[in-house]
């Protein structure tokens, strides 16, 4: 019998769930205050051509926290009793005491590297945070939603987060932020303590678990999601540059950040709704093509309304496909090696969001000409993944079974 029951995530109700979207709001929070000190020192106070120099630096930069959180930290958060809970606390400790020390050099050198140390710890906590949502659900048919509402709150932290630091900053500058983001991942720190202790620790990766992570579904998925992080990337930076360059009022940045966090929220809530009528592949899907359609007819229009357009849509696509992909990796990954594998993945992903805002930095173009490429690469992607997901795929092997076996690794 089918039933038109709204479904709905019993698991918001359940105490672990509560703690972890309160400590990742917390830690988010936290990381505006960080960007938005950084975006003072490093590009809003200097000149256009001065400022891309800083904005290359720091993209590469960007990269470096990842031939950390990939081998080393991917494992730790998977082999340690408790390690996900304990690297989600220290990651919020460590940047307490970052920020304090950054504070004190926000106009040397010595920002890059401490900078450096902060987006380490901040890409951890978000591999600790996706690695941990299956423990603190009741069936994966939540993943969608939990991964949902873990986004919205995470918003609602920044946007809230977001005007604070900014009066911070106006009236007292970029140190004074940084130390009100020390105080800010403190109380984090305080609150990561409550996460729940993994059940048990995770054997070491076994030749299983490395296939599982190249099965077709997660391929095709971590490809089209790689597009699309590389066509925000490149957005992100193009945007910024253009309005620059054409020396645009403040509140024009304020607005098109304004209209990315609307995106973001609209896309967060409506992939639940999708979810509950198809599976996470075709969600991913929409997300690229979809935004891809208003992007071609925004472009030939240009301008600021251009941006604005382009800003919602893009943001709308890339939220509802980070949930979709989340989802299905939690959905057909090994459980025992899930912080490995958001960790390469993550890798992945910042590799092509900083190629993309590298692209960016040096596009030539004013508008059009960047809007109509990241639409040409979303459209791409889309297409090829519905040409994938319709495809029919190998058979599985039929897996053995280590009672009759006789499996030593079981």
């Amino acid at each position: 019998m089918v039933t038109n029951a709204r479904p709905r995530l019993e698991s918001t109700t359940f105490p672990p769930f509560a703690r972890l979207a309160l400590a990742y709001a917390i830690g988010v929070a936290g990381d505006v205050f960080v960007t938005v000190s950084l975006a003072d020192t490093l590009f809003f106070s200097a000149t256009s051509s001065a400022a891309r120099p800083k904005v290359l630096l720091y993209l590469l930069l960007t990269l470096a926290p990842f031939a950390l959180v990939a081998p080393v930290f991917g494992p730790l958060i998977d082999r340690t009793r408790g390690g996900r809970r304990l690297t989600f606390a220290a990651t919020m400790a460590a940047r307490a005491v970052l920020c304090l020390i950054m504070a004190a050099h926000v106009n040397g050198y010595a920002l890059y590297p401490l900078a450096f140390g902060a987006l380490v710890l901040s890409k951890t906590q978000s591999v600790t945070k996706s690695a941990l949502v299956p423990s603190v659900i009741k069936n994966k048919g939540e993943l969608v939603l939990a991964n949902s509402r873990l986004a919205f709150i995470s918003i609602l932290g920044g946007i809230a987060a977001g005007p604070i630091a900014a009066l911070i900053l106006r009236f007292a500058h970029a140190p004074w932020v940084l130390r009100f983001a020390s105080v800010i991942f403190v109380v984090g720190m305080l609150a990561a303590f409550n996460l729940p202790r993994a059940e048990k620790v995770a054997k070491a990766e076994t030749v299983g678990d490395r296939d599982a992570l190249h099965t077709r579904s997660i391929i095709t998925a971590g490809t089209a999601m790689g597009l699309m992080r590389g066509a925000v990337g490149f957005f992100t930076f193009f945007a910024a540059f253009v309005l620059k360059s054409g020396r645009e009022p403040a509140w024009m940045y304020g607005l098109v950040l304004m209209m990315s966090a609307i995106g973001t929220a609209a896309g967060t809530v409506v992939a639940p709704l999708f979810r509950r009528r198809t599976r996470e592949e075709w969600i991913l899907a929409g997300s690229l093509v979809g935004p891809g359609i208003p992007l071609v007819f925004a472009a030939r229009s240009g301008g600021r309304a251009a941006l604005v357009v382009a800003a919602v849509a893009i943001s709308a696509g890339s939220a509802a496909g980070r949930l979709a992909f989340d989802s299905l990796l939690q959905r057909d990954g090994a459980d025992a090696a899930r912080g490995r594998a958001f960790a390469r993945f993550e890798t992945r992903f910042q590799l092509v969001w900083v190629l993309g805002g590298v692209l960016a930095v040096i596009f030539p173009g004013r508008g059009r000409g960047g809007i109509y490429l990241v639409a040409l690469v979303l459209l791409f992607a889309g297409l090829s993944y519905v040409g994938a997901v319709r495809r029919p795929g190998p058979t599985p092997p039929p897996r053995r079974n280590p009672a009759t076996t006789g499996d030593p690794s079981e």
